[in-house]
């Protein structure tokens, strides 16, 4: 457990040293130099630095007097917001990684792809929803297993930042049998959804810039989906994609007025 600990403090940018006072502290709550040193069994030659270090970064106070005492900040807190930051700089990253990504993505030659599989399906339809940057638009003939929650997920993230998304859906799917109520799947997020007669297959387009076609096979007169048929084609041609855009707000606009 002592080890595990230790290599978790680290993680969050301490040294041996300081990671061993912490815990150490953890367990004395606070105490002088002196105690820290021999409970933890840093060296006194280093135990001020490494108490100083631990103060500065947030992990222990420190009480003046003398001799001076230092107290355990609760590991609780300390995590916390260690934690918070450490997402924070994460998505910092991802932002400047995707804005360097899809800056690049318009100087090559724009591409078609065949995705197999249903895991690494979703995963593509996820990864161009969050690219979104003013509309995300929809044709749902069908859904996969375990599919609807991630959508919907990503869906009031998109939301939350004022982003549209606007869906045609078929009333029902069948996956493995099991009926799903397409409509009503939606019916607590604030996506914006209209029942249609759609063939089966599924559409998404993103800012008319980019989209990505699903096929699959069906079984028996529910028109159960075979999830290990499904073919994903994700297309980056742009005028392709607007001109998809187009249809699908035409359509959107024509069923909006009755």
């Amino acid at each position: 457990m002592e080890n595990k600990a230790i290599e978790s403090l680290k993680k969050l940018g301490l040294s041996t040293y300081q990671a061993l006072v912490y815990l150490s502290l953890t367990y004395m709550i606070s105490g002088t130099a002196t105690e820290i040193s021999l409970n933890s069994n840093v060296p006194r030659s280093k135990i001020y630095d490494v108490l100083k270090i631990l103060g500065e970064k947030g992990f222990i106070e420190i009480e003046r007097g003398r001799p001076l005492k230092y107290h355990v900040v609760p590991p609780k807190e300390v995590f916390r917001h260690h934690k918070d930051k450490i997402l924070e700089e994460l998505e910092e990253t991802e932002m400047e990684l995707n804005y360097a990504y899809e800056s690049q993505l318009s100087k090559i030659p724009a591409p078609i792809w065949l995705i197999h599989g249903t895991d690494r399906i979703i995963k593509k339809e996820l990864e161009i929803i969050s690219r979104s940057k003013k509309t995300i638009n929809i044709r749902m003939g069908f859904l996969f297993r375990n599919e609807i929650d991630q959508l919907i997920e990503k869906f009031n993230k998109l939301i939350n930042k004022g982003i549209e998304v606007n869906i045609l859906a078929s009333p029902y799917s069948y996956v493995d049998n099991k009926k799903i109520n397409i409509i009503k799947e939606f019916k607590d997020s604030e996506v914006n959804i209209m029942k249609a007669d759609l063939p089966y297959v599924k559409m998404i387009v993103r800012d008319g810039k980019e989209m990505i076609h699903i096929f699959t096979k069906f079984s028996g007169k529910k028109r159960s989906v075979i999830s290990n048929t499904a073919i994903g084609v994700w297309n980056q041609y742009e005028d392709i994609a607007k001109n998809y855009d187009e249809r699908f707000f035409n359509v959107w606009k024509k069923k909006s007025k009755k």
